[in-house]
């Protein structure tokens, strides 16, 4: 009888020991399961960040292939911008040498006509031609004198040689009013002046209407104070105004754009 209970409580022993290990592998097992799912939510979330990170290195290397075009264009249209303005400097550079070398020829043209009355000069890359008022006309008139005639032809000669040349004629006056029964008053009679010009410098010496402009600036743009004789008398004068040739630099443009 003691034997069998000694039996029976050995049995009894092990099974609570495998009872024990089974619970123990169950424990182990949800902890696995557990361990598991962690693991594969990591996995997941790498895979997460590896996508992304390919994707970001795909937008990156766009983003520096688009910046490297667009600093390769920049430095390309710099490379424009640089010849363009090489090529306008160098257009600058020639008119001014072909306006200066139509102010020698105008000078040794009009040589033997006194300073006073005829002036050339450059401002602002146009060739101004001033011829006094006593040169051209008789006082209160518009009708040019025989002696005028010597000194437009000069200067038609020289006009004729450069036929691209555009210019204009402008009259002036002094701030002493005028009215008479062909002369309403100075706007009248500076542009009656440089209209006479005009009408000579085409009739007489062939050079083309179209390259003509005729101006009448009235007593509004003054050399000097009307308040002297002198002042006044300097203030009285036609000029011609050979224009820059803009047209050549609207090219340049024109190609630019």
């Amino acid at each position: 009888m003691r034997g069998e209970q000694e039996k029976y409580a050995q049995l009894n022993s092990s099974y609570a020991q495998s009872q024990r290990e089974v619970e123990k592998c169950r424990n182990e097992k949800d902890e696995l399961a557990v361990r598991n799912a962690q693991l594969t939510a990591s996995v997941e979330n790498l895979n997460k960040q590896v996508n992304m990170l390919r994707d970001n290195n795909s937008t990156l290397s766009h983003i520096s292939n688009t910046r490297a075009e667009s600093i390769k264009k920049s430095m390309d249209n710099m490379g424009s911008t640089d010849a363009f303005i090489r090529e306008l400097q160098r257009g600058i550079a020639r008119k001014d040498s072909l306006s200066m070398a139509l102010v020698m020829n105008l000078k040794g043209a009009l040589s033997d006509i006194n300073d006073e009355d005829v002036n050339i000069q450059i401002d602002k890359s146009a060739v101004y031609i001033s011829i006094s008022d006593k040169l051209l006309f008789k006082s209160g008139s518009y009708d040019v004198t025989e002696r005028a005639m010597s000194v437009l032809g000069k200067v038609a000669q020289v006009l004729n040689s450069k036929p691209e040349i555009e210019f204009l004629v402008e009259g002036h006056t002094d701030n002493v009013p005028i009215k008479n029964s062909c002369i309403l008053d100075n706007w009248d009679l500076s542009t009656k002046r440089a209209t006479a010009v005009v009408r000579i410098l085409q009739t007489q010496y062939k050079i083309s209407p179209a390259r003509m402009t005729a101006a009448g600036r009235s007593e509004f743009i003054p050399l000097q104070n009307n308040d002297t004789v002198n002042g006044r008398a300097s203030n009285r004068r036609t000029r011609i105004v050979i224009l820059p040739q803009l047209d050549q630099f609207l090219q340049l443009l024109e190609k630019k754009s």
